[in-house]
């Protein structure tokens, strides 16, 4: 047993992520099979290459190695002129060849970069390489009556899949998250992934080692898998850090070793030794030769790369004048991001602050299901505009706006023709107001004296029973300037009430 470190030692985590992203492609990586293992029937996807059958030769999926160049030229790293396939060797029944067709030295990507954002401020992650490799197949543990067994699906097995390394420079659990997630929405951003962590499209695996602060060797390295969102990577990392330095600071020794995260009891466990990379005995792959990258195709697909969400977020508060804030909630939705592009060009006039509260509160609101399980897929860019618009113009209430829209995003119908048959349209009629108001003043003689009184809430009351008489269609500021003005002793304007209580006020 190791002696116990002095009270005051402070240590520094040294995080590394590991990343695996199952890659969009309609056939796996070395053969001709579907790659849609998700939706097919247990083994029904195979062949004799993906199956590692004895005289089976893999060929090189282009659009996988696409999508890992425009993933290395969207992190800013460097793209080889050529690079190899490896064999790397291990034994597990997932891997029926007994070794899996990967990059070792010379992968696709290397030395790139991704900037995030967190609590303390923009954190720039070196990124070491992205290589792209083939899936393993699919353990199901479960039981057959009272024995436990373990099946074998061999669907996923070759299917095209990317990792993505990190140097150890990330030093908190949130920086470890933010990471994730950003890099999540890179790569659905340029088409390269859906990875989506809840169906294992995208595998979060973190290496987390504590040395004391000011010193530079690596402490003892511990993997952390099976985290399947975002919150349990930053939980197990936070759980980790702690259970480290409690076992540091008691003397107890760390191994080198792989853990499980568990969710439910928010703890890591032992799963097995890890082992090192000498242990795997890479050599260069016979079946397949070097792969020479033709530099008009990277120019072709560096072109192809859509507007990332680095420079999406920098454009909306530069040239659109949004928060950081904002800009970030539109642009980590890939949906909130396409609505608003699409109401902001059929209205470039509407400022777009107000039409990003629309999208950021009501669309995201229908888009999470939380009105009674109706989605935004038939929302409209252009008719959430022409709603945005007539609010601004007063020709409704915002009351009524939602209203709208949720029949909107029901029926896929035109704004203006479900405004036309409710009959929302907002009343600005200073004479069809001016009899509502005079009828409300007779009827809440009380709430009148408060007012001359200078109540300032009793305002609010009158106000509202206005909005009530005309159904919400009544504009709220030109009902208050017309109570002002009935209600006024002189031609001074009371104090600029708000319609906060609705209670009538106590004689």
């Amino acid at each position: 047993m190791s002696a116990a470190a002095p009270a005051d030692v402070r240590y520094q985590a040294v995080i590394g992520i590991e990343i695996h992203v199952q890659l969009r492609t309609a056939s796996k990586m070395f053969c001709g099979c579907s790659n849609d293992a998700a939706e097919a029937a247990p083994n029904s996807r195979t062949c004799p290459v993906c199956l590692g059958l004895p005289g089976a030769l893999p060929v090189i999926n282009r659009a996988a190695v696409r999508h890992v160049i425009a993933t290395g030229l969207a992190i800013e790293a460097s793209i080889p002129p050529a690079t190899r396939w490896d064999r790397k060797n291990y034994f597990y029944p997932d891997l029926p060849k007994g070794y899996q067709i990967s990059q070792y030295e010379l992968p696709l990507a290397s030395a790139g970069r991704l900037v995030v954002e967190t609590s303390r401020g923009s954190v720039e992650v070196g990124i070491t390489r992205a290589h792209l490799e083939e899936d393993t197949a699919r353990l199901i543990h479960t039981r057959l009556g009272d024995r436990p067994v373990s099946l074998l699906d061999y669907d996923r097995s070759g299917s095209p899949l990317m990792e993505i390394v990190t140097e150890p420079v990330i030093h908190d659990a949130e920086t470890a998250r933010r990471y994730a997630e950003e890099l999540r929405l890179l790569l659905v951003t340029i088409g390269a992934s859906h990875a989506a962590m809840e169906s294992g499209q995208m595998r979060v695996e973190a290496n987390v080692s504590l040395r004391p602060v000011g010193t530079l060797p690596f402490g003892t390295r511990v993997e952390v898998k099976n985290m399947n969102s975002f919150r349990s990577v930053e939980r197990a990392i936070e759980f980790e850090i702690v259970r480290q330095e409690t076992a540091l600071r008691a003397g107890e020794p760390l191994i080198q070793e792989t853990r499980g995260w568990d969710d439910d009891r928010g703890l890591t466990y032992h799963m097995r030794t890890k082992e090192s990379s000498d242990d795997y005995r890479y050599f260069p792959e016979p079946d397949l030769p070097p792969l020479r990258l033709d530099p008009a195709w990277l120019d072709e697909i560096r072109r192809g790369l859509p507007e990332l969400p680095s420079a999406r977020r920098q454009r909306y508060r530069d040239e659109l004048g949004l928060s950081a804030y904002d800009a970030s909630v539109l642009v980590n939705d890939a949906a909130a991001t396409a609505i608003f592009e699409s109401a902001h060009a059929a209205d470039p006039d509407l400022p777009p602050k107000k039409l990003a509260n629309w999208v950021s509160g009501e669309f995201l609101r229908l888009s999470k299901g939380e009105e009674g399980g109706l989605t935004a897929d038939r929302v409209s860019g252009a008719q959430l505009a022409a709603l945005v618009r007539l609010v601004e113009e007063g020709g409704i209430s915002g009351t009524s706006a939602k209203q709208v829209f949720v029949e909107h995003a029901r029926s896929g119908r035109p704004v203006a023709d479900i405004v036309a048959e409710a009959g929302l349209a907002q009343i600005g009629d200073r004479d069809a107001l001016r009899a509502a108001v005079a009828e409300v003043i007779d009827a809440h003689p009380a709430a009148v004296a408060d007012v001359r009184a200078g109540a300032d809430k009793a305002i609010g009351f009158l106000t509202g029973q206005v909005m009530k008489k005309t159904r919400g269609q009544a504009n709220a500021a030109l009902v208050r300037e017309l109570l002002r003005e009935a209600l006024a002793d002189d031609p001074t304007d009371p104090p600029d009430l708000r319609p906060e209580d609705h209670r009538e006020p106590r004689p």
